[in-house]
């Protein structure tokens, strides 16, 4: 058995991993694309191409429908992959969203061709629930389960149960995706599955720890308040999916806390009152739609609010922008009024998306203030942001970041609250292994800068002094 790394090998996106079997057999899991500085000048990076041997692929396996894990899959029926392609049922839902905004965005805005794609994808679509075995077709003696990882709605870390010839003892192969935080909104925690013997595990945040959920949204309310008292415009770069909805959701509880406040000291009525939540993303409206659909899958805190006639993701004040035009007329209007607004809109690494047009217009503007809440890829706008954005708050000339081939002088305030991230910390990380009750021998640390994978390597090697250890090349 042979596991190979197509991606989130150098970096954090293009997770694609190949495990070949002794009778040459392989399955995928994920095909994502690479972004930022991860594509390099590698042109196959950058055109996106599969560049590996689909011959002995059997079937793809998804952990969950962010872009970094799924963006290259229409390059891989194109290239000839016609297997099946297994998912959570959350996912097998939203996947098709994600794939026609990806050619939308990144391919062409032929609708004939976005409609082959899209056929062809549902034709090769199996959704299959959380914790239940299943076989993928053509694989023999392999048995795969999908376990709530807390990422995003529909999120899974992968359990492979796996038989071969050549080997007497079974083995089981872990693959993580993407794990959540503990306690992130909306999202029940990941459990450590029982048994791993080979583990390839994720460490986005395998250097560093993040705030208590409650420590973050009281962070979250100070720094939104500050940015207000500018009399401005705060702007929060966000995915689509995922962290749209886990902001939201805060966000009503932070105005559901201020309302009752106000009703009882009308006199302490704060900034929040007449606040205007803007989601600037049709995408994100349709994955919102789909959160709400999917109510079945939130937490039990979600559900009580639920149930108490609040509404986490539709609230009174939340405004949502779909067409172009009234983007343009959103940007125009808060630019020229410099109106106190919360704006959400993707991309969260500021690479693309309505977002890009919101910095253009507004960064250059004292009032503005921008506040990370994901982790910003080397080689991406919001990482430049996050860099260059603070020299002018400190006295320093302002530094600049360049969108769309043009140079936006930086005059904004920056802030980042990393406790808002939907990745398990290191913490989560080493906490995964050690509440498996057979602990693995071999682990495989990807999807990490590299500073971050050998922090958790360290971690796992005062762990599991015997474990063989692994960061790939």
């Amino acid at each position: 058995m042979e596991i190979v790394h197509h991606g989130a090998v150098n970096g954090v996106t293009g997770s694609c991993h190949q495990l070949r079997l002794d009778n040459g057999d392989s399955l995928l899991v994920d095909c994502g694309l690479f972004q930022g500085a991860e594509s390099g000048d590698d042109p196959a990076l950058a055109n996106k191409a599969i560049g590996f041997d689909l011959s002995q692929v059997k079937a793809l396996l998804v952990t969950h429908c962010h872009i970094d894990h799924v963006g290259r899959i229409p390059y891989l029926l194109a290239a000839g992959f016609s297997g099946p392609i297994y998912a959570t049922e959350a996912t097998a839902q939203l996947l098709p969203l994600v794939i026609e905004d990806a050619i939308k965005v990144g391919v062409s805005r032929d609708a004939r061709l976005i409609r082959q794609v899209l056929h062809k994808l549902q034709q090769q679509l199996v959704a299959v629930p959380y914790k239940q075995w299943f076989k993928p077709e053509g694989l023999s003696g392999v048995k795969a389960k999908f376990q709530v990882a807390g990422h995003i709605l529909g999120s899974a870390y992968i359990e492979l149960d796996i038989q071969q010839a050549a080997v007497p003892e079974r083995q089981r192969v872990v693959f993580s995706g993407d794990l959540g935080a503990p306690y992130s909104p909306l999202l029940p925690a990941p459990k450590a599955p029982y048994r791993a013997d080979t583990l390839v595990i994720e460490s986005t945040y395998g250097d560093r720890c993040h705030e208590s959920r409650r420590q973050r949204r009281a962070r979250l309310q100070q720094v939104i308040e500050r940015c207000l008292a500018n009399k401005g415009t705060v702007l929060i770069p966000a995915f689509s999916i995922g962290r749209t909805q886990e902001l939201l959701y805060e966000l009503e509880e932070i105005l559901h806390r201020q309302h009752t406040r106000a009703s009882k000291h009308p006199a302490k009525a704060g900034v929040w009152q007449y606040l205007d939540v803007i989601v600037d993303s049709p995408l994100a409206a349709q994955f919102t739609e789909q959160y709400r659909r999917l109510k079945p899958l939130w937490d039990g805190e979600a559900r009580r609010k639920v149930a108490a006639g609040r509404h986490p993701l539709g609230f009174e004040q939340l405004l949502t922008i779909n067409s172009h035009q009234q983007h343009l007329d959103t940007v125009a209007y808060l630019q020229k009024t410099g109106r106190a607004a919360i704006v959400i809109a993707a991309s969260g690494m500021c690479a693309g998306g309505r977002m890009q047009n919101y910095l253009t217009a507004l960064l250059p503007d004292e009032r503005t203030d921008v506040l990370f809440v994901g982790y910003q890829a080397q080689g991406t706008p919001g990482r430049d942001i996050q860099r260059y954005g603070p020299r002018f708050s400190q006295g320093q000339a302002p530094g600049y970041v360049m969108l769309d081939g043009q140079r936006v002088v930086i005059r904004a305030g920056v802030y980042t609250i990393g406790g808002y991230s939907a990745h398990a910390d290191q913490q989560d990380l080493v906490h995964f292994v050690q509440r498996m009750r057979h602990k693995p021998s071999h682990i495989r640390i990807v999807h990490g800068d590299e500073q971050a994978k050998q922090a958790l390597r360290q971690c796992y090697l005062q762990l599991l002094p015997d474990c063989e250890v692994v960061i790939p090349r």
